[in-house]
């Protein structure tokens, strides 16, 4: 013992000190580790259930925010004094606004957005109100066009929990009684006015351009029966052209009115040269089973499915690979806002009278109101639908097609859905 003492007493001091400060050094630090990573835990545990998100939350919600804003659901109502249209989201949007011309309109955009199924039916079954017009601009982009003659002021804004879009419009002066209008009992007394501008006469008619599918050298689909879609297409057109002809408030044109071949831009370019108020398509159907069949009104807009975009590459004379296009360049081109608007409801009125007409002696199947790129929708500047009338691959509607009785019936319920459409847009 007397010699370990010895032993220890000869060790330097200073060393033995630099030790002994170290392992204090070395303790503390520990101990404010374990400090930290509890406090940490806690403070994690307790922003979880706050409004601001953690460091490690956040990047986390960027990496989210890659993904497109999803327009769940749309919602409209409105009063005497404003109408309202809502995007239900599933986050926050960034929002942008620009004026357009040719028409003059705004245009609220919400860049990395995409509508939803459900929400795209509601912009197809007329759910949204006038004057809101909503378009899928590009597949990652959403557009809210607003013509500026529809509304005297108008403001847009969101609001969170859940997250949305609300844009409020108030309608022009004419049509929103001020409140002392609406309070008074006696009407003011008129001050006396000077001469007041002459308005252009509105145009007395309506001009229907009518489009024969196919022609000439280009027979259009096929049957089994060797009865050719360019045939059937013509005489639907003839009769309807009949038909609409008994109305002195209407002027009806034709393509073309026997067998003759036009290019698709032949067409358009009549429709636009003689300023046609509507444009009506007519073709026959095809598919490759034979057991398809029923009608389908179309207006111009991207494919919605595969089946759509094969009919429009059949009917424009074009590849798969190169009928898509021209979507993203919509709201920039002859296709305004009024003419997507007017369109889809001229389409939903031919489909319905069509159905309601025909359902009954024929069982007719409903296809709907679809969009396609159809070249001869895309480059008509007034409002267009190409209707599918009926499959002529499918063998009992080929033997109707031949029938005087059922184009009669064909012309006839488009012809009743036309003077709808004209009716509820004088």
């Amino acid at each position: 013992m007397r010699n370990f003492v010895l032993r220890l007493l000869s060790v330097q001091p200073y060393p033995l000190l630099a030790s002994c400060i170290l392992l204090v050094f070395l303790a503390e630090a520990f101990v404010i580790q374990a400090t930290w990573a509890g406090t940490q835990d806690h403070r994690h545990s307790k922003l979880s259930t706050s409004s601001h998100p953690s460091q490690k939350s956040r990047v986390k919600g960027k990496t989210a925010s890659l993904a497109p804003v999803t327009v769940i659901n749309l919602r409209a109502m409105s009063n005497s004094r404003e109408t309202r249209l809502v995007l239900d989201l599933d986050r926050h949007p960034e929002v942008t606004e620009q004026q357009a011309d040719n028409p003059r309109r705004v245009i609220i955009a919400l860049p990395n957005t995409s509508l939803s199924q459900v929400a795209r039916t509601q912009v197809e079954d007329g759910t949204v109100p006038f004057p809101f017009v909503i378009t899928q601009i590009t597949p990652h982009a959403v557009a809210v066009s607003l013509p500026t003659t529809a509304f005297q002021t108008y403001k847009q804004f969101t609001l969170s929990d859940p997250p949305r879009l609300v844009i409020d419009v108030m309608p022009p002066l004419e049509q929103s009684p001020s409140p002392i209008e609406e309070t008074q009992t006696t009407p003011p007394r008129a001050d006396p006015v000077g001469p007041q501008p002459t308005q252009p006469r509105a145009k007395s008619y309506t001009t229907i351009v009518i489009d024969p599918g196919h022609g000439g050298k280009d027979p259009g689909a096929i049957g089994l029966r060797r009865t050719a879609e360019k045939d059937i297409t013509l005489k639907v057109a003839l009769r309807l052209k009949e038909l609409l002809r008994n109305r002195r408030d209407v002027r009806v044109l034709m393509t073309r009115d026997r067998d003759v071949y036009l290019e698709l831009e032949e067409r358009a370019k009549f429709a636009n040269r003689h300023g046609a108020d509507l444009f009506v398509s007519i073709h026959v159907n095809s598919h490759p089973s034979r057991l398809v069949k029923g009608l389908e009104v179309y207006h111009f807009g991207e494919a919605k499915d595969q089946r759509a975009l094969e009919v429009a590459a059949r009917e424009n004379g074009t590849p798969m690979s190169s009928t898509g296009v021209g979507w993203e360049f919509l709201v920039a081109d002859l296709l305004t806002t009024k003419k997507i608007e007017a369109s889809l409801e001229l389409a939903w009125n031919a489909k319905e009278a069509m159905v309601t007409q025909m359902n009954g002696p024929y069982d007719v199947t409903d296809h709907g109101v679809k969009t396609a790129p159809f070249y001869v929708l895309r480059f008509t500047s007034m409002p267009s639908i190409l209707a599918e009338v009926a499959f002529i691959s499918n063998p009992d509607e080929e033997a109707r097609l031949q029938k005087p009785t059922f184009i009669r019936d064909v012309a006839q319920s488009l012809c009743q859905g036309i003077l709808s459409f004209l009716a509820n847009n004088k």
